[in-house]
């Protein structure tokens, strides 16, 4: 991913064969209860993690990838170690940039091929869908191959989103003064192009979105920040309440943990973090909401700092988590800094 539009990338073909020095492989299931609540991506293979998705078949376990200067890999991280368990190799694929991966009906999982460094020239991308692997080891599987294009013309994009119940396919283009969502269709086509539809404006540098477990909330997070919504009948409503996203050197990718009950926010860089971000009030998926209703019919309250009222404010006051304005303010600082500094390196990089 290049932080910058305008900063442009050459298309890169397949690498080698990942590395037989990676991890232990491990069995399925190898997060185990008790991992910790964030972590660091170990594999020094992932150094431009531009995706992230939970497993919904191996508990504790993160799909993610790298962006346009690796090979057709998808990588499987324990929590619990933040190490590799498995490579699933895409055959028949020469990505061009990879930048975004979801988890649809059946453990279908999504990888979207959907990046255009060239400030949106690309005439189509493609998102390509594999079964989500019983096993955790190293494989090579041959994926159905999706054709895109926009409706309204080439764009950027970093957000692939498949809805969980209905399993269609949305995207979010990246612009710096906010992008758009776009609709694919109801039953895409292997064979045919798979036009978009964009059907709501995001005020967001999107790097990354996701949709809750359940379906009932979509997150879309930038660099800087980030935005949810509540998702009815395929059209999204933005709430009042903005999720917590973590000052990260180069924020790139979020998705839901399986209890819909945080958020996991990651970032590009060797030995990258993942962090975990805990969700509150409108933001709980209605699921979990209705649970917590069942749980504790009076409805109390949780105390501590930062924890949301009825009118979607913090603690301190202001809207959002109740994040500390300097400490936000400083870090957002440093923030921008380095994503000016990777689109300088990445662009001398590529040529």
């Amino acid at each position: 991913m290049t932080a910058l539009a305008g900063l442009g990338a050459v298309p890169v073909a397949a690498a080698a064969a990942p590395s037989a020095a990676a991890a232990p492989l491990a069995a399925p299931g190898a997060a185990r209860a008790g991992a910790p609540d964030s972590f660091r991506i170990e594999d020094e293979r992932i150094t431009e993690s531009s995706g992230l998705a939970a497993s919904r078949a191996h508990p504790g376990v993160y799909w993610t990838h790298n962006d346009s200067e690796d090979g057709p890999y998808v990588y499987a991280v324990d929590s619990a170690t933040g190490r590799t368990v498995a490579t699933v190799t895409l055959a028949g694929i020469e990505p061009r940039d990879l930048e975004g991966i979801s988890i649809g009906p059946g453990g279908m999982v999504h990888v979207g091929d959907i990046g255009d460094n060239m400030g949106g020239t690309w005439p189509e991308v493609w998102v390509y869908r594999f079964k989500e692997p019983e096993k955790l080891r190293d494989t090579t599987v041959t994926p159905t191959r999706f054709t895109v294009r926009y409706e309204d013309g080439p764009r950027d994009a970093e957000s692939l989103m498949v809805h969980p119940k209905s399993g269609r396919m949305y995207l979010v283009s990246k612009h710096k003064e906010g992008g758009g969502l776009y609709e694919g269709p109801a039953e895409p086509s292997a064979s045919g192009v798979n036009t978009f539809r964009r059907i709501a404006d995001i005020g967001e540098w999107a790097t990354d979105a996701a949709f809750s477990p359940d379906g009932t909330r979509l997150v879309v997070r930038g660099y800087f920040g980030g935005s949810a919504y509540r998702w009815v009948d395929g059209k999204p409503t933005k709430l009042a309440m903005s999720p917590g996203v973590p000052v990260q050197r180069q924020g790139e990718s979020v998705t839901f943990t399986p209890d819909g009950r945080a958020l996991m926010f990651g970032s590009e860089g060797l030995r990258s973090s993942v962090t975990k971000v805990e969700l509150k009030g409108e933001l709980l998926p209605e699921s979990v909401a209705k649970a917590d209703a069942d749980a504790d019919p009076d409805g109390g309250k949780p105390d501590g700092e930062g924890t949301a009222d009825g009118d979607g404010k913090g603690a301190d006051g202001e809207s959002g988590s109740g994040v500390d304005r300097n400490l936000v303010i400083g870090g957002l600082a440093l923030a921008a800094v380095a994503v000016l500094l990777a689109g300088v390196r990445k662009a001398f990089r590529r040529g």
